[in-house]
């Protein structure tokens, strides 16, 4: 007959997929504010979480829904990112933080390097390798302007979410750094 059982129930975050608990445990000890960025399929989402023992409390926010108060069509692409992350280090002010990019993997070059990219830009201290984040072109959507030059009359088709929100396929660019000089009057 047997004593004990030989199989232990993983915690259900765990068994969902959701949490690394043993990830989630180092970032709590490091007594810093996580960062955390999430890629759903329309959206990119920033959250500034500070642990506390009754669980987390949360900071900030930054969602790309809200890019269209600045005049930008926010999605899950990179230059969406850059300016989540560049929302939400404005509404931080100069903390020190650490990124939390839960169980994906780190994708050199990838949409969460480009929201660090965006936080750090705006003056919050967090810790990176310069060779993760994304290049400028890929940033600052001049990769995207490319593309739909490519494309020529399917363009108005693919970046129809932009052509809605007032933005031309290949003006990108333009309406990217004009809603970066507008997320840069966010006051803390």
């Amino acid at each position: 007959m047997a004593i004990r059982t030989t199989y232990e129930t993983k915690f259900r975050r765990r068994k969902e997929g959701k949490t690394d608990y043993r990830k989630r445990l180092a970032l709590v000890r490091s007594r810093k504010i996580r960062l955390v960025v999430r890629k759903t399929n329309t959206r990119i989402i920033a959250q500034a979480m500070q642990y506390e023992p009754i669980g987390d409390k949360v900071v900030a926010v930054a969602d790309s829904k809200e890019l269209s108060k600045y005049k930008f069509y926010g999605t899950n692409n990179t230059p969406s990112a850059y300016l989540v992350g560049y929302l939400i280090g404005k509404k931080l002010g100069k903390k020190q933080c650490v990124l939390d990019i839960g169980r994906r993997s780190p994708s050199h070059g990838g949409v969460v390097f480009a929201a660090l990219k965006g936080a750090v830009d705006a003056g919050v201290e967090i810790p990176y390798n310069a060779d993760a984040l994304p290049s400028e072109e890929r940033i600052n959507g001049k990769t995207l302007d490319d593309y739909a030059k490519k494309l020529g009359d399917k363009a108005k088709t693919t970046f129809a979410g932009y052509i809605k929100e007032g933005i031309n396929p290949g003006e990108i660019q333009k309406a990217f750094e004009k809603a970066k000089a507008e997320i840069a009057k966010v006051k803390a």
